[in-house]
């Protein structure tokens, strides 16, 4: 093998390694079988959330593994195998992933990594059940209204009551 294909291979290995230690999430599946079409639209899903899916070699995801601190990981890389990145979102892959599986047998997911963290299978389903970022951050605002909704909801009602006192006597 020349030394400049040699440098490639290295080069490649390096930037998948920059991608394991850079993403929120990082799941590995399996998409043998795969139509284009279905490649496309699983592509086409996870790009709206900001999630890259790319098809590897073996052989540099396991030399960007170890190089990332994820040789755990060595074993999921048997067969064809892709990898979809989220450096924002660490749920947003588990997710989508979760639910493309769930109505297409053809793609199945191995594991991965969620914020630095090995992930197995069981744990990639866990986090697909969780609300994306917005809807988490909607259920907090949500509990943070509440209070203050109700304290609105008393004052209120102690207003009422007093003016109605205060009808009261000057009404007889």
């Amino acid at each position: 093998m020349s030394e400049q294909a040699i440098a490639i291979k290295a080069q490649k290995v390096s930037e998948v390694a920059d991608q394991f230690k850079a993403a929120s999430a990082a799941v590995v599946v399996n998409p043998r079988g795969l139509t284009v079409a279905e490649s496309t639209d699983l592509r086409s899903q996870l790009r709206e959330e900001g999630v890259v899916l790319e098809v590897i070699k073996n052989k540099v995801l396991e030399r960007a593994a170890k190089e990332a601190g994820f040789e755990e990981l060595n074993d999921l890389f048997a067969g064809p195998s892709a990898v979809a990145f989220s450096n924002d979102d660490a749920v947003a892959p588990a997710r989508i992933l979760k639910k493309f599986a769930d109505g297409n047998d053809k793609l199945v997911i191995k594991g991965g990594v969620v914020d630095g963290s090995i992930a197995g299978v069981d744990e990639i389903n866990k986090y697909a059940s969780l609300p994306s970022h917005e809807g988490l951050l909607g259920q907090l605002m949500a509990e943070f209204q509440f209070p203050i909704r109700s304290f609105a909801y008393a004052v209120k009602a102690l207003q009422e009551k007093k003016e109605a006192e205060e009808a009261a006597p000057a009404a007889e």
